[in-house]
């Protein structure tokens, strides 16, 4: 493979990322080193868990599906220049041990911070010392780095979530971050949940509030080294690389196409008018690794001084805008066509468009059937969860509301400017640019991936699972024939009306039902 200049750059530097176990940070590492072959050492921040040294971890990180097509591509070897860094951003100076510290401080030219919490209903203290100060503490280790060549730090586009039409730069701090430490530091979580509205204002949740100071700590230091902000939406399954539909994060559709291809999730609360911002975690790879070496170009054209800082959306919505009504027929078709073979009943999903709604189709469609399972479950000595899981959905809904039925709109000029710039050959190496891709060829990619990958299921088993699916359609037609003729004894008992009456009747029930 000839040079790029993308290849250049990165082609015996050293890289230090965090997050590195996560959907973003494995893929970051998977990518650099198939496409990069010269890249210098991969320095990545991991914690010891449950009984397990970083080595130990490293090692399981090097199984990770991502890195399937290694062997074939006879690449295991590149797989050595991944360095285990024992720490955690959740800790002061990263947790980092000062060997371990001198060792980047002297080597490391390259930051990739995409550590988070993603969840969006972890307390105001975790999040602050997550998001907020475990992203200040990477700027500290920065500042420190004496071969710095790039920053890039990965936020959220919904960081800027209280308004509709977001563009590329950086919107004022919504608090002062010294105040919002200090009341994470001092109060207990009880005080601080009373706080948290005043303090919140128009940000739905504290994800995307901490998520907003922490880009302001990146912006102080953007006059002292080349520091880059990318915002990805909603990030998915493989578009292309490194396998289209791979993916191991449950987030999303990801999620809800797993619950619905095993037959337990039947009803979401979706507006399929509604643009839904996804993007391919291919995607976001490529935004994140561009963007390191566009912010190192500015600096050289600068006179070797630092430009200003870069913000980037990895966005779909103003550019390749995706809306469900573009599968709402397609995508029980695509459950058919990649059935599971651990199915627990016939897949059909179905988008309701009002949470009320929802709610009473899960009571019908969730909970009842899932009442059932469990019992089975438990009954054959399993573990039951349905019930559990649904009641996890019911309670999320209220908080998710806003993200299920606002349609925001992020520019992404400046990324697609970025792209145009590029040399040939890394426009094509690296993606960015999301013109050519069709959503319902991405889709079907998808839920074939969310089998694979999520649902761990062979392609080899592929047919066995297709006979398994009709024969759960049998059963699907028989229960609900069963259904109907017990409505329709039920009607003749209740009212007493002569069964040819009855029978008119039915329809009325038929079209009710299936408003939920």
């Amino acid at each position: 493979t000839h040079s790029t200049p993308i290849t250049d750059f990165y082609a015996g530097r050293n890289v230090f990322i965090t997050g590195a176990t996560g959907f973003v940070g494995v893929t970051i590492v998977e990518k650099l080193l198939r496409d990069v072959p010269k890249v210098g050492t991969l320095y990545l921040l991991m914690r010891a868990k449950k009984g397990k040294s970083v080595q130990e971890r490293l090692e399981e990180l090097k199984k990770n599906s991502v890195f399937d097509r290694f062997k074939e591509l006879e690449l295991e070897s590149r797989l050595a220049k991944i360095v285990p860094i024992e720490g955690d951003v959740g800790l002061e100076n990263l947790g980092i041990s000062p060997k371990d510290r001198q060792i980047l401080i002297d080597n490391v030219n390259v930051v990739f911070h995409s550590a988070a919490t993603l969840d969006f209903f972890q307390s105001l203290k975790e999040t602050t010392n997550i998001n907020l100060r475990g992203t200040r503490r990477v700027v500290e280790l920065c500042q420190q780095l004496t071969k710095l060549d790039a920053l890039v730090h990965v936020s959220s586009a919904y960081v800027n979530s209280y308004i509709t039409e977001v563009e590329e730069k950086l919107y004022p701090s919504p608090d002062d971050p010294e105040k919002i430490i200090q009341l994470a530091e001092t109060l207990n979580d009880d005080a601080l949940k009373e706080l948290e509205p005043k303090l919140l204002k128009d940000h739905p949740n504290t994800y995307t509030f901490t998520k907003h100071l922490a880009e302001h700590e990146v912006a102080k230091v953007a006059s002292q080294f080349p520091c880059g902000i990318v915002r990805p939406s909603m990030i998915t399954a493989a578009w292309k690389e490194p396998i289209p539909g791979w993916t191991i994060s449950k987030n999303g559709p990801q999620g809800f196409f797993m619950g619905a291809s095993k037959g337990i999730l039947r009803r979401l609360p979706l507006d399929p008018t509604l643009i839904m911002d996804y993007i391919p975690i291919d995607v976001v790879v490529n935004g994140i690794i561009a963007t390191g070496f566009y912010v190192n170009t500015l600096k050289v054209k600068n006179g070797n001084r630092p430009a200003e800082l870069q913000i980037f959306h990895l966005t779909s919505s103003t550019y390749k805008p995706f809306r469900f009504e573009f599968l709402t027929d397609k995508i029980n078709g695509y459950l058919h066509e990649y059935p599971l073979n651990s199915a627990v009943w016939y897949p059909n999903l179905r988008l309701v468009k009002s949470l009320f709604l929802f709610r009473l189709g899960a009571i019908l469609f969730h909970f009842i059937p899932g009442f059932f399972l469990d019992l089975v479950t438990k009954i054959s000595g399993g573990r039951p969860i349905l019930i559990r899981l649904h009641k996890n959905v019911w309670n999320s809904l209220n908080t998710l509301e806003k993200f299920i039925f606002t349609e925001w709109h992020f520019d992404s000029k400046r990324l697609l400017a970025l792209s145009k710039s590029l040399d040939p050959v890394d426009k094509k190496k690296f993606i960015i640019d999301i013109g050519e891709l069709t959503w319902d060829e991405y889709f079907a990619n998808t839920i074939r991936g969310v089998r694979q990958y999520l649902s761990k299921e062979s392609p080899k088993n592929l047919e066995k699972a297709r006979r398994k699916d009709k024969i759960l359609l049998g059963l699907h037609v028989v229960l609900q024939l069963v259904f109907y003729y017990g409505i329709f004894k039920l009607i003749i008992g209740l009212t007493g009306v002569s069964s040819a009456k009855a029978a008119l009747i039915l329809p009325v029930f038929y079209y009710l039902f299936g408003l939920i």
